[in-house]
């Protein structure tokens, strides 16, 4: 299955996007398709055996909507050139339509502004008419694919409702002795408020994908590329993968790559969110977009165009932004039935009026306009994408990748928060605490062969080993065999049968701890890992590793306590050294001595007792446990593996972003409850206002231009209530 997203011109409405996401949804192939309004955006998923992306946009286009095309590093500049031609055609229509509509406006009350003009009538029809059909194209239009695909519209509410003022209003002019009333000033006042309702609201969607935009615009243009020798600027799509390219202080790093010569401090703040500057070295990743400081170096690129992390990061939020929240499926049911059940309502409330209150014509036509054009489809549909936009957007400026809106509108609803120990509450880097003889064989000589058993091995505790006999400077040789034992240990050969790692490893071997078993809980008690050192199945040693505890761990847990949050701590280590880092930690619930593959069981097990677990990992090992919790929250600095595991990733690999995304998630929901409450609040008032029903108690009728220019700010106030949300500042703990 491939996944695509696809930009969209033309869409009015939510109405609009259920339109294209029910005529998507049927096609051959296509197994799931998602159009968000707020964002303009379709994400299909779709079989490239059945269908292809060319078919999915003439589907789309044969509904009356254009389809963006663009190539990869086209993007911003398409979508941008899109946004701002939409904002520059909307704000032309409503200039044309308020420079028409003035004059309709002031002639249509010749009692207020004292002007009468011969053939008064007949001038207006010929103002009005280019307001209804050409400024009010796009209204026509919508409705006649609307209509095309069986459906209704807000297009449908405003191109029936103007018509039906306009067509009365010319044949009050044109037909003597019709009416004696005509009403052009309705019908243009009304297109009026709504283009300028399209307009603001064509602005305010652009400032809420304001946070895509900036990781765009982070792209660098060109590269200086070394080729025979030569420093060669080229742009960046000409550079390809095992290129060695030149940064020189204050440029920004043109792709992914390693380092090769040379040393300097790289500002990578716009990806992680860290302000403080990461120095690199030979050897060490550097990622396209970041800013060099000061030393110049080269490096040798790795990752291009859309493999490199930034362009990962944007369409991970980019997919996001386009998804949906639980909470939207409620706006999304109303949304469907709510154009025909208001247009049955303005019919109704016509008749009414008309055949059983005795009203006469142009009352009843006036509440039937008013109804149709006080309906406002469009704050419904808003509600929750644009909060979910800016959420999301918020999330990627502070170093939070949010991958999906159920993620993100999730994360306040966790009860329990597992989180792994190593790498994730300690710094995964330990080091060799105590080298202790069991037989007749020296420290070095322990020391000697567990480097030997851990030198092919990529375990953390390994890395302690080799750093200890490097310090000591113990020449360590390449094991004529090896083999790692997942949760136990290392078995090994070099002239002796070596065995290393735990108390599972020894028994497995039949091989008894008991003479040591005192010196081991004695150094697990401190919170050690011991390991066990056996030659030719005979323990000659032990060596313990402690890792410590990364800086803000114990502030996190704490806070997430007092936020009411169950914590538990889960960890391969036995029981021992994993409570005496819970104890520092204040951890009361430990699963300890858990194998990798057995911590999504563990996860299970917490769920099945009603509890909604969020697991906090590293992203490597814990990828089956982070894929089973409700949410998952990988910890990994921008490596490929976080970017793919986990709904939430760290770029930081800062455990405080873990608070800042559970306020984030409750600030984000909050938001969009305000924005349904105050679309359902507004929709069910306004509706029975206009059909009349404060009339006969206090002679209140509801002026069809009144409700135009109510509808058109709706969705505005609904979009600017969610734009607030970029004054969200982080949590101090």
């Amino acid at each position: 299955m491939k996944k695509i997203i696809i930009p969209i011109s033309g869409m009015h409405c939510d109405s609009c996007a259920r339109n294209i996401e029910s005529r998507l949804k049927k096609l051959k192939g296509v197994s799931n398709a998602n159009v968000n309004f707020a964002n303009e955006k379709a994400t299909i998923e779709f079989d490239e055996n059945k269908i292809n992306e060319d078919d999915i946009a003439k589907a789309i286009e044969k509904l009356g909507y254009r389809v963006i095309k663009e190539h990869a590093h086209e993007h911003i500049d398409k979508e941008k050139m899109e946004r701002e031609h939409e904002i520059r055609h909307m704000k032309k229509m409503f200039i044309t339509s308020l420079i028409l509509t003035i004059p309709i406006f002031v002639l249509s009350f010749p009692e207020i502004f004292n002007i009468m003009l011969p053939y008064q009538n007949f001038i207006l029809l010929i103002l009005t008419t280019p307001v209804q059909f050409y400024v009010g194209y796009m209204f026509y239009k919508g409705a006649y694919f609307a209509l095309k695909a069986r459906t209704a519209s807000m297009d449908t509410l405003v191109a029936v409702g103007t018509s039906a003022a306009y067509f009365y209003s010319a044949l009050v002019t044109l037909i003597p002795n019709f009416g004696s009333y005509a009403y052009f000033d309705t019908s243009a006042v009304l297109i009026t408020f709504i283009t300028l309702g399209e307009w603001l609201e064509a602005v305010t969607k652009g400032k809420a994908s304001e946070a895509i935009k900036k990781l765009i615009g982070l792209q660098p243009k060109t590269a200086t590329v070394i080729r025979n020798g030569k420093d060669l600027e080229v742009s960046i799509e000409e550079v390809i993968v095992g290129d060695v390219i030149r940064v020189k202080p204050g440029q920004k790093i043109p792709v992914d790559g390693i380092v090769v010569e040379g040393v300097s401090s790289v500002d990578e703040s716009m990806i992680t969110g860290e302000s403080i500057p990461v120095e690199k070295k030979k050897g060490d990743k550097v990622i396209g977009a970041t800013i060099n400081k000061h030393g110049s170096f080269k490096f040798k690129a790795t990752k291009i165009g859309k493999e490199m992390v930034l362009n990962q990061i944007i369409k991970l939020v980019e997919e996001a932004q386009g998804s949906k929240a639980p909470i939207q499926r409620m706006a999304d049911k109303v949304s469907s039935y709510f154009v025909p059940f208001v247009i049955i309502a303005a019919i109704v409330s016509f008749l009414f009026w008309y055949m059983i209150a005795g009203q006469d014509f142009i009352f009843s036509l006036n509440i039937f306009i008013a109804v149709l054009i006080i309906a406002c489809p469009c704050a419904l549909g808003l509600a929750t994408p644009t909060a979910i936009m800016v959420g999301t957007g918020k999330g990627a400026e502070n170093g939070i990748l949010i991958k999906s809106a159920e993620a993100l509108e999730n994360v306040h609803k966790i009860t329990t928060i597992v989180f792994d120990k190593t790498g994730t509450l300690t710094k995964g880097k330990p080091e060799v605490t105590d080298i202790v003889e069991v037989d007749d064989i020296d420290k070095k000589e322990i020391l000697k062969f567990a480097a030997i058993a851990e030198k092919n091995s990529e375990h953390p505790l390994a890395e302690a080993i080799l750093n200890k006999s490097n310090e000591l400077k113990i020449k360590v040789q390449n094991p004529k065999f090896f083999k790692a034992i997942p949760g136990h240990g290392i078995m090994a050969r070099y002239n002796k049968t070596i065995l290393f790692g735990n108390r599972k490893l020894m028994k497995k071997y039949r091989i008894k701890t008991d003479g040591i078993e005192d010196k081991i809980n004695l150094m697990e008690s401190q919170g050690k890992t011991v390991m066990i050192l056996a030659l030719n199945k005979k323990i000659v040693g032990l060596i313990a590793v402690a890792d410590t505890i990364k800086e803000f761990s114990s502030k996190v847990i704490g806070k997430l306590q007092r936020m009411g949050k169950e914590i538990v701590m889960i960890t391969g280590d036995n029981k021992k050294t994993a409570d005496a880092i819970a104890s520092q930690l204040g951890i009361d619930s430990v699963l300890a001595e858990v194998l990798p593959e057995d911590k999504e069981k563990e996860i299970t097990k917490l769920q099945k007792k009603g509890k909604i677990v969020a697991m906090v990992g590293d992203g490597i090992n814990d990828a089956p446990a982070l894929a089973m919790a409700d949410v998952g929250i990988a910890i990994g600095a921008g490596t490929d593996v976080a970017l793919e595991t986990g709904q939430i990733v760290l770029m930081k690999s800062d455990l405080r972003d873990v608070v800042t995304a559970i306020y984030l998630s409750n600030y984000t929901v909050r938001k969009i409850k305000q924005n349904l409450f105050w679309a359902f609040f507004y929709n069910s008032i306004g509706i029975p206002v206009a059909a009349g029903i404060l009339y006969p108690f206090t002679g209140f009728l509801l002026n069809p231009m009144i409700a135009g220019a109510a509808m058109a700010f709706s969705s505005v106030s609904v979009v600017s209530n969610s734009l607030l949300m970029k004054r969200y500042k982080k949590v101090r703990l």
